[in-house]
């Protein structure tokens, strides 16, 4: 196949079509988006080869009816059947356990509420699984992501973006944002330029038995999980006090401007007027915003955590969703987590930027200003930033393009 008939589907829409042929492995989860991306690829000539990772055995802190893994393999099998392509599992367990499970217990047990999404991305399916594709002489990795890849030249040669889903309210651009550009050189998103919609009529018209599955949810392959019970594994029970910190049934209370890089500082919960309203069993199972787990009644509207302090086994929480205490105007990425996609958009030290920033996953886009120091990234936004929460990903986009990330420091 050449580039004198190029077909006005997928590839062409995001500046990303293949003009010959090509070997292409697609992780195949069970799901519809993996499958209608592999059948894509498949109108398209190419030659594809299916593979179900299998990376979780431990099925006792598992909500059973939410991520049978039994069921998606067996479903990706019949995929593969239909299509008439190549299909195995893979068992990337031990690997995953170390790279994923360990750091998010790291990550609680310091207090971090760390966002193991992104990080499977990183190391586990465009590291690993990329590996295992490229040892069956796979010239490019597929997956089901909704988020497009656009390739260009430079100077330098062939550079790569990563952009936006065009569905908005299923963009996962997010949970790519620790890609590099090797990675993406090898990668394909047969979906981004679809809706969710046309994904599911796709997969509806060619009789695929799982055009109507339900999105998975919880941890990247592992599903759904009783969180405290999956955390107890190694984080023991530690009883501490829940303590409420005075305001927030009026609104929020001004934030003051503080100097870098304090202002980038969570609060000083512990010089603020306080009283002890509960127990818990560890801080580190707290994060902040979260509202459920508390168990603490008699208030005039819902607690939230505010702060944790594990040294002291402290939670902090505020009554009311807008507590002042759940707002700051800044955050500070260390030196050695800032990414960027392209090392070429790298910024110099006191150079300042002006991006759209969010701080999770489906956030709505906030304008913000990035300013190199030294040490790191100090992002300054328009707006106050509910639920700052250390471990989590920042990331900052240039319109639907985005350009870097980084675990936020404090």
């Amino acid at each position: 196949m050449g580039c004198g008939n190029i077909p006005t589907n997928c590839y062409q829409a995001q500046r990303n079509y293949l003009c010959t042929m090509a070997r292409v492995v697609v992780g195949l989860s069970g799901g519809v988006d993996s499958s209608v991306a592999a059948h894509l690829l498949m109108e398209e000539g190419h030659e594809v080869i299916g593979i179900f990772m299998r990376n979780w055995h431990d099925e006792s802190v598992i909500l059973h009816d939410e991520c049978p893994w039994v069921d998606d393999s067996n479903d990706a099998m019949l995929l593969a059947d239909r299509l008439g392509i190549p299909f195995q599992v893979i068992d990337l367990s031990i690997d995953y356990k170390d790279r994923i499970v360990n750091y998010m217990f790291n990550e609680y047990e310091q207090g971090r509420t760390p966002n193991p999404d992104v990080l499977c991305n990183r190391e586990i399916k465009f590291d690993l699984f990329l590996k295992a594709a490229t040892s069956l002489g796979a010239d490019y990795v597929a997956t089901g992501h909704y988020c497009r890849r656009e390739v260009f030249q430079t100077d330098n040669g062939e550079r790569f973006r990563l952009k936006a889903g065009f569905d908005q309210g299923k963009d996962q651009s997010y949970f790519l944002c620790q890609l590099n550009q090797e990675q993406l050189s090898k990668a394909l998103f047969p979906i981004g330029h679809l809706q969710k919609s046309e994904v599911r009529a796709i997969a509806k018209a060619n009789d695929f038995e799982n055009a109507g599955k339900k999105d998975s949810q919880g941890l990247c392959f592992i599903g759904k999980v009783k969180l405290p019970i999956f955390l107890q594994q190694q984080l023991s029970v530690k009883h501490g006090d829940i303590v409420k910190i005075e305001g927030g049934l009026n609104g929020l209370a001004p934030i003051e401007k503080r100097d870098y890089p304090q202002h980038a500082a969570p609060y000083a919960l512990d010089q603020v007027n306080s009283e002890r309203v509960g127990q818990h069993d560890g801080a580190h199972f707290f994060t902040i915003g979260q509202r459920k787990g508390l168990q603490v009644g008699g208030m005039k509207a819902p607690l939230f955590v505010v702060g944790t302090d594990v040294k002291e086994n402290i939670v902090y929480v505020g009554e009311g969703e807008e507590h002042w205490a759940l707002y700051r105007k800044a955050l500070f990425i260390q030196e050695h987590e800032l990414h960027w996609v392209d090392d070429l958009d790298a910024m110099q030290v006191d150079e300042k930027r002006s991006y759209l920033v969010r701080i999770r996953y489906r956030q709505p886009l906030q304008e913000a200003t990035l300013i190199k120091k030294e040490n790191g990234m100090l992002i300054e936004f328009e707006q106050a930033q509910r639920g700052v929460a250390c471990g989590q990903f920042a990331a900052w986009y240039t319109e639907d393009q985005l350009v870097g990330s980084g675990v936020i420091s404090v």
